[in-house]
């Protein structure tokens, strides 16, 4: 089993975000030292959904092709429905009611195309808990978290 981390922190005056995800093949790291392993990638022209959905990928296209269950921990509510609208979205061939092609609709598609040739499961994270109330898949998103937030910081200095 394979498990991805994946998070991102925008900024919408400028359009600017940083993706980062971690990659974790076996369990035998200290968190401490998972942090070395964290990668970012900034992205222009973006929005805090978008900026999730191009990590997302960006993290999937790195791992190469496996049939190993891939674990994939977020906090982003819209990939964590993707799976549950495939169906609609397709039918309706991305557009919306009045007939406009929704937002993002080339980044779901390539999303559906790319989970499809992977074994993936989605878990929902809950963001931003108290220290105390964290678990050990808690820590390790909040290191995944803070190293995206903590690079938009640093680029906007």
């Amino acid at each position: 089993m394979i498990k991805l981390f994946t998070d991102g922190s925008s900024h919408p005056q400028t359009n600017i975000g940083f993706g980062a995800y971690l990659l974790i093949l076996d369990d035998t790291k200290s968190i401490e030292l998972l942090k070395a392993d964290i990668k970012t990638k900034m992205f222009k022209d973006t929005s805090s959904t978008k900026l999730e959905v191009q990590t997302m990928l960006w993290a999937l296209k790195n791992i190469s092709q496996t049939k190993e269950e891939i674990i994939i921990y977020t906090d982003c509510q819209n990939i964590i429905g993707l799976p549950n609208r495939r169906k609609r979205l397709e039918a309706n061939n991305y557009l919306t009611k009045k007939g406009k092609r929704i937002a993002n609709h080339d980044l779901y598609k390539e999303f559906y195309k790319l989970t499809d040739s992977l074994n993936c499961q989605f878990i929902k994270v809950k963001g931003h808990k108290e220290s105390s109330q964290k678990d050990e898949i808690d820590k390790i998103f909040t290191l995944v978290d803070k190293t995206s937030r903590d690079k938009l910081r640093n680029e906007l200095l």
